[in-house]
This record gives structure tokens, C-alpha cells and sequence, in this order.
């Protein structure tokens, strides 16, 4: 077994979760990487969509940006943002890739603010770009994400992106379509996924050598456990070399420390 980073664990676990069939919208970075990855292993008939228009490319290299060019060639279709917005709306999508500066139990993402005085923030963060939509309509989200206190806090300092909101039925009460919502947190340590009652999110897998302490070491909030805690898989040497030769060979993303 060839030996792997945190980065290169990280995508090949999220790369395992999405489906061949299925039509997922990934952004750029260590999504992009996961999608690729999939599609050129494990789920050769998956659609990727980028929200500046690009859907069903064949991606012959990492593309920087989601309106490279890159990520319309020879693509389904080369269309707008709008299009795109709209087949999320219309239920078509199956998965979104998400990211933010917290996250907290249920999901919620913070991508707009650090600090409690929205004018004057200690932080002032990007935004959300077209987070909100695609949590808002997609079936599932995926988040990867370094894992630390600070980024798994327990309350978010503000809702850019809605994940349970507040636990059970949260969603449907605020006009979001039922049975949407967070999916899956792949981070350095460990898989998380969300308890179907409580909406809470519980650790499911640990990655290789890593202690469950560690990672309640290193969340700001309890943590439920599935039962078995499992272990994730550790990269193949297939999956390792495709990575390294196929889909990043630049190491843009897995040369990331």
C-alpha cells in the first residue's frame, strides 16, 4: 500500500460516497479532485454541473475556476448559472459539494462572518455565492473540511448556508423541500453523517490511525457515534495513482498541506 496525505485520504473517501448515475455539483479544489476521481473509477456514468454553467464535462485536467473553460469540454451542455440554479430547484440534483469557515451540529455553514457584530465582523468571509441555492434545493450535501474547534463550533456565527437549522423538521418549517438537507462531513480525521432523528451530526467512520478522542479533541460541540463505528477505508493504489497522474498531476490540490 503506497503512502497518502490527509488531502489525498480526504478525496478519495468523498469520492466513494458519490454514486455512478448520479448528477452532483462541485465547486473547485478538493470537490472538483473527489468528482474526477469518481468518475474516472468507481462512477463512470456521473454527471458533474459547475455553477458557471459547464454540465457533463469529461475533464481532461483540474480546472481553477468554475467558468474555466476546462469544465465545459466535451461537456452535455455549455449553459448559464440560471439553468443551473434551475435544475437544482426542479429536485434533479442528487449531490452538492459545500465548504465555510464553521459548521456547526446540524449542518449550518458559515461562509459570511466571524463575530457577533454583523457591520463590524473581527472577519468579513466571502459569502455565499451560490451556497444557499444548492443546500436549499439539492438532495445532498457533502462537505470536506479541515477539522479543528474553531471550524466545528457550536453555534455558528451566522447561517449563510441552512444545513437541520435548529434539528428536526427545521427545513420544512422554513419552506425548504423535504428530505433535502446535509449528507456527509469528510475532514482529515474522520467521515460524519447525521443522526435521522435528532439531525445531529455523529461520527461514522474514523480514518486510519486516527483516535476518537482526536476528533473529539478537536469539535466544539458533542458528537453523537454510529453503531459500529467503522473504519474508513484507506486509499487503493489504483485510486492513489489516478489521483496523482490523472486528475491532479500538478499537485495544485494534494500538494496542499
Amino acid at each position: 500500500m503506497a503512502e497518502f496525505n490527509s488531502m489525498e485520504m480526504m478525496i478519495c473517501a468523498a469520492s466513494r460516497l458519490l454514486d455512478d448515475g448520479a448528477m452532483v455539483v462541485v465547486g473547485t479544489g478538493a470537490p472538483c479532485a473527489a468528482a474526477m476521481l469518481a468518475q474516472k473509477t468507481t462512477a463512470p456514468n456521473l454527471t458533474l454541473m459547475f455553477e458557471a454553467g459547464g454540465v457533463g464535462p469529461l475533464l481532461p485536467r483540474m480546472p481553477i475556476s468554475v467558468g474555466d473553460s476546462r469544465t465545459f469540454y466535451r461537456g452535455l451542455m455549455a449553459t448559464s448559472m440560471g439553468d443551473v440554479m434551475e435544475t437544482c430547484q426542479r429536485g434533479l440534483v442528487d449531490y452538492t459539494f459545500l465548504g465555510g469557515a464553521q459548521i456547526d451540529m446540524y449542518g449550518n455553514l458559515n461562509s459570511t462572518r466571524i463575530g457577533s457584530d454583523h457591520q463590524k465582523p473581527s472577519v468579513r468571509l466571502p459569502g455565499s455565492g451560490g451556497a444557499n441555492d444548492l443546500a436549499s434545493f439539492c438532495w445532498r450535501v457533502l462537505v470536506i473540511t479541515p477539522h479543528d474547534r474553531r471550524r466545528f463550533a457550536k453555534r455558528v456565527d451566522f447561517i449563510t448556508t441552512p444545513g437541520f437549522l435548529d434539528g428536526p423538521g427545521a427545513r420544512e418549517k422554513a419552506g425548504l423541500p423535504p428530505g433535502t438537507g446535509p449528507h456527509k462531513v469528510i475532514t482529515n480525521l474522520a467521515v460524519m453523517g447525521y443522526e435521522e432523528k435528532s439531525k445531529r451530526m455523529q461520527v461514522e467512520s474514523l480514518h486510519p490511525n486516527v483516535t476518537l478522542d482526536e476528533v473529539r479533541d478537536n469539535t466544539g460541540f458533542e458528537l453523537l457515534l454510529k453503531d459500529p463505528l467503522e473504519r474508513t477505508p484507506t486509499p487503493t493504489d489504483e485510486q492513489l495513482r489516478v489521483l496523482r497522474e490523472e486528475v491532479d498531476s500538478e499537485r495544485y490540490i494534494i500538494g496542499r498541506k
